[in-house]
């Protein structure tokens, strides 16, 4: 008998005993893509059921444990077959024996007692390095029932659930699922790095409260690509202390575009560095390139910052810095420093009279912002679009249909 086949009848013999230990069924294994194997622990052999009604909290924790701790340093699957599996609060805790994927081919169904949540998060997965969300399944957030309850203002702590958030992950991915309805944010990346989060498609209806699709904070080289977003807050807010950060391919809309901030709303926020926004299309959004920061804020630096290749149809807002946000709160400026700030080739239509806004700080204006291949048409019949900016002096060039006698000359 060869060697390979030797080490892997010992691991699949490993895993088969380490479940009759823990009690649970045997496990299955197969040949992953790339050509190794790897151990299947199926959450329904681990005691969930996918009827949609019994609750599988317990199970589904009972099945990660299982899955990460098992013997051995091959990767390992818990799978979610077809079937609707409900569920309440889960954490997915590491440091694991090996590379995790959770497979997700059903649907898993988010509890509506929101008295079930008290981390502020549906589904968790932290600690851990290697982990990778896929199958081509569907989280149902169910929204809809409990959006009645988000806070009215849209800005406390106090939101609802994140339906699924990567914490402490390093080299992660959350690639080929669908998110449908979030009780708050739809998805989240928060302390990691080396993370992907491609192929979803996050949906929920434009007049959702705090939905956002995708939240990024105080992580570090995060790629984004081939999203479908519609929802009724951001489609990618990239909030403090990230650095580089890569968004392409991204159809946004219904939403309020793809924002960087907001920034300075806490006392110990870091700054943000190297953002890069490419290659995407915003639909019937209320901002399309946004910058925005608190008043009254810690100082810190937003900088090093693209805005790329995008194409805006109907966009209210397509080109917007706000450094005066939530000011009618507080009347003390802000004081992130915005600068090196690009945004290039950008086209299609506007759905307000002004397409272009630099509104800095009086305590800390804007640095180095450039506006290059600018072409936006009134989507209006007969309107004119304009310019306004405070605080800063944009380099510009080559913009048609724009009046820019509040941001100065060609």
């Amino acid at each position: 008998m060869a060697l390979s086949e030797i080490k892997t009848l010992s691991l699949i013999l490993a895993l088969s005993l380490f479940s009759l230990k823990a009690g649970s069924s045997p496990l299955g294994a197969r040949r992953n893509l790339l050509g190794g194997n790897e151990a299947v622990f199926d959450v329904t052999t681990l005691g969930a059921k996918g009827d949609g009604k019994f609750d599988n909290t317990q199970a589904m924790i009972k099945a990660w444990n299982a899955a990460c701790k098992a013997p051995g340093p091959a990767p390992r699957t818990l799978l979610f077959p077809t079937g609707n599996f409900m569920c309440g609060e889960v954490v997915f805790q590491g440091p694991c024996n090996g590379p995790m994927t959770i497979e997700i081919q059903g649907t898993i169904t988010g509890s509506t007692d929101l008295s079930l949540y008290t981390q502020g998060v549906w589904i968790t997965v932290e600690d851990i390095t290697g982990v990778f969300v896929t199958g081509g399944g569907t989280l149902d957030g169910k929204g809809d029932e409990v959006w009645q309850f988000a806070p009215k203002n849209g800005g406390g702590d106090d939101l609802l659930p994140v339906s699924i958030q990567f914490s402490k992950v390093t080299h992660g991915s959350i690639n080929n699922i669908k998110i449908l309805n979030s009780k708050g944010f739809h998805s989240k990346v928060t302390w990691s790095t080396d993370v992907t989060v491609s192929n979803l498609n996050i949906v929920a209806p434009g007049d959702s409260p705090n939905t956002d699709g995708l939240h990024i904070s105080s992580s570090s080289n995060v790629n984004v690509t081939n999203i479908l977003v519609g929802t009724g807050d951001d489609c990618i807010s990239i909030g403090e202390g990230n650095t580089n950060v890569l968004v392409s391919n991204v159809t946004c809309g219904p939403g309020h575009g793809i924002s960087i901030g907001s920034l300075g709303k806490r006392p110990n926020e870091k700054n943000v560095k190297g953002i890069k926004v490419v290659n995407c299309t915003l639909t019937n959004t209320t901002n399309g390139a946004r910058i925005k920061t608190y008043h009254d804020s810690p100082k810190l630096s937003a900088m090093g910052i693209v805005y790329e290749d995008i194409v805006m149809n109907q966009v209210t807002n397509p080109i917007i810095i706000d450094q005066h946000y939530a000011s009618k709160k507080n009347p003390t400026p802000s004081n992130v420093q915005i600068s090196d700030v690009h945004f290039r080739n950008i086209r299609g239509t506007s759905n307000s009279p002004v397409a272009v806004t630099l509104n800095c700080s009086e305590a800390v204006p804007c640095q180095g912002v450039e506006l290059a291949d600018i072409n936006l048409a009134p989507f209006k019949p007969g309107q004119t679009l304009s310019s306004t900016c405070f605080n800063a002096k944009p380099t510009i060039t080559r913009i048609e249909n724009i009046g820019l006698a509040g941001c100065g000359s060609k």
